[in-house]
């Protein structure tokens, strides 16, 4: 019942016929906050606003953030219509579409602000796909040096169909000691020496 509720609920971002089908997102993306994106996506979609409900996702990311506002909206003793009526004052000055204030009313007649920013993030791993980007995340104990990362991006592309195009998202981690962990798509490998010692201890152990 639940889940009906909600799949009744996400749809009502469609600003078109209600009884046309979601605009299939390129990617699946699973969780409550998977399917308010798609929902999302779809209604950008019809309304061929993509590209600007995108870059109206950055302004409400730092408008979650602004203390003044993530104060009211994510305190759970507020009101809701006085949550929503925050969110739509501070809307307003950012002049966002109707396609983004109708998320944000639906989050918030449902109680969902707190997974805003899950929404987003979720959002954006759609349009990268759509632009057909590749999301790889490459985690290093210490910033590799730009001739260093020159030749990771050549690397990768070799994962890549002809029609994609890498994003390449850094992360650090002293805790790894060295080496990399490269995920890319679905594909994960582990190269750090971290877990190289731990192999090497294993087998030690074994002998």
């Amino acid at each position: 019942m639940a889940a009906l509720m909600l799949g009744q609920q996400v749809r009502q971002f469609s600003t078109s016929v209600i009884r046309q089908k979601l605009v299939k997102s390129p990617i699946q993306v699973y969780g409550v906050e998977g399917r308010y994106a798609t929902a999302l996506f779809s209604a950008a979609s019809k309304q061929n606003q993509l590209d600007q409900v995108e870059k109206e996702m950055v302004k409400v990311s730092a408008l979650i953030k602004d203390p003044k506002v993530s104060h009211i909206v994510m305190n759970p003793h507020v009101k809701r219509s006085i949550k929503q009526k925050t969110f739509h004052d501070a809307l307003a000055k950012a002049k966002v579409s109707n396609v983004t204030v109708n998320l944000i009313n639906v989050l918030a007649d449902n109680g969902r602000l707190p997974i805003t920013a899950d929404v987003i993030t979720a959002f954006g791993k759609m349009m990268s796909a759509h632009r057909g980007e590749v999301i790889c995340t490459v985690t290093t104990a210490q910033p590799l040096a730009e001739a260093d990362l020159a030749d990771l991006k050549v690397a990768l592309k070799g994962f890549l169909k002809k029609t994609e195009t890498i994003k390449l998202e850094t992360k650090f981690d002293p805790a790894i000691l060295g080496g990399m962990i490269v995920s890319i798509g679905d594909k994960y490998v582990d190269m750090s020496t971290k877990t190289k010692i731990q192999k090497l201890t294993k087998l030690m152990k074994g002998a």
